[in-house]
């Protein structure tokens, strides 16, 4: 049997495409194998997104040929992103990779492993943005098997000054509410328990589709279709969360009380030169209308600092909204430069020690909300999705609730009772840090149970 290695680089909405490349290679009779040097097929799935994500995959890239080096005929294939980026420029800068798939070649890795193959020669296989996937491609999921990615539709259309997305991925394409809801029970029937709905704007949903289909039809049909406990939302465009939205999440349990809205700034100057279509003022109502409906969600948000025009004042700005919105998770980076980017080419560029600095001074006044946020936590019984063995210590359990998303957010160390990955059990926290939770589990009558709050 042929073996392949796969190293995915980026977000969520990557790893789903590598996960269809996997599933297309296995149906072609590949085996996946987690040592590179074991591999007949190497193949990087890479971002390029941003400077320091080209310049991760570059790294890899290079690191890899080296293995490759080692053992004459083994295959080099690069992916995604990068290509789609960079790709007429990628075979005289890495003249090591044997083949190069845009993201429009997802579907046809294996057809295009086969050609190179038989060929033997460098090829770069690069295509118009239009690719759109649906519950019918093979797909091997990466993740643990009681949790998955749901991704809802393909490129943006919202053309932020800074992003180089639809350029890369193309115009918003959703796919329909039926093939989601299809794959959603497909994934449901291997053992998934936490389904996250991903996109580059969640709630652009279906604008290419019609009034009849939006983020709320397509919850409200994944609630109807399937049982999955926990439905999480990551992404959505801060000028476009309905409260019919936020009222459904209100009346059904299974959506978890959680939001991931960047707001990327607070000035008004910086967010019109950013072209979001927003102000502060829509972002305090927005806020206020959350916890309206939602008292105790959770909310996540990503900030940009240093973007061309900032001023000092604007950080104030930024620290003085945190400590009014008390948010839960907040991701700060600062901004750089992208070739082909509208932003690139404003003035006013901040010099990057300075850029360093309103890092530094946003994280630190996030960092005493965050810790005193988690305080609310002790004391209370919450329902946790255990992940397995700790990563600090074989002795702890796992885990996380339902304000803390996968990959990004902290988790839960359990140091009582035992439980599966992939259960859903109550736990008692008995200490908050800044990131993370300590608890134990809570005994039931039946062996398991439902959170309560206190």
């Amino acid at each position: 049997m042929k073996t392949v290695h796969l190293v995915s680089l980026g977000c969520a909405k990557n790893l789903v495409d590598s996960e269809v490349m996997l599933g297309t290679l296995e149906n072609d009779g590949y085996r996946v194998v987690p040592d590179p040097e074991e591999a007949d097929l190497i193949l990087v799935n890479t971002c390029g997104f941003i400077r320091p994500a080209v310049e991760e995959a570059v790294d890899e890239i290079l690191r890899l040929a080296e293995v490759k080096s080692r053992h004459p005929g083994q295959l080099l294939v690069v992916a995604g992103c990068l290509v789609q980026r960079y790709g007429r420029e990628l075979p005289a800068e890495l003249p090591e990779v044997d083949l190069f798939v845009g993201t429009d070649g997802v579907p046809r890795i294996g057809e295009l492993v086969r050609n190179l193959a038989r060929d033997g020669r460098p090829v770069l296989e690069l295509q118009p943005p239009r690719y759109l996937m649906d519950s019918r491609v093979p797909r091997r999921v990466s993740t643990p098997a009681f949790r998955s990615f749901l991704k809802i539709t393909e490129g943006c259309s919202n053309r932020c000054t800074y992003c180089m997305i639809p350029a890369i991925r193309g115009d918003l394409r959703s796919r329909a509410i039926p093939d989601l809801v299809a794959e959603a029970a497909a994934l449901e029937a291997t053992g998934v328990r936490e389904l996250t709905l991903i996109a580059q704007d969640l709630t652009a949903y279906g604008n290419d589709l019609g009034p009849a289909t939006d983020l709320v039809a397509l919850v409200e049909a994944l609630l109807a279709g399937t049982s999955l406990p926990w439905l999480r939302l990551l992404y959505l465009y801060p000028a476009t969360v309905p409260d019919e939205l936020l009222r459904l999440m209100a009346s059904s349990s299974r959506i978890v009380p959680y939001l991931d809205i960047p707001f990327q700034h607070v000035s008004d100057p910086v967010l019109a030169r950013m072209h979001r279509r927003y102000r502060r003022r829509d972002l305090d109502e927005l806020v206020d209308r959350i916890r309206h409906h939602l008292p105790h969600c959770a909310l996540r948000t990503t900030l940009l600092v240093g973007f061309p025009g900032e001023t000092p004042g604007d950080v104030d700005a930024i620290i003085a909204s945190l400590q009014r919105w008390r948010l839960d998770h907040v991701g700060v980076f600062e901004y750089q430069d992208e070739e082909g980017s509208a932003a690139s080419a404003l003035d006013g560029k901040v010099a990057d020690d300075e850029k360093a600095g309103r890092h530094a001074l946003v994280m630190e006044a996030q960092a005493v909300i965050s810790t005193e946020k988690q305080q609310q936590y002790v004391g209370r019984v919450e329902p946790v999705l255990v992940e397995g063995l700790s990563r600090e210590s074989d002795l702890l359990l796992e885990g996380r609730t339902r304000f803390q998303a996968p990959d990004i957010d902290g988790c839960v160390y359990i140091t009582a009772g035992t439980a599966n990955p992939g259960e859903i059990v109550p736990v008692r926290i008995t200490e908050a840090h800044p990131y993370d939770l300590v608890g134990e589990i809570v005994a039931t009558a039946g062996g398991s149970g439902m959170a309560e709050d206190r």
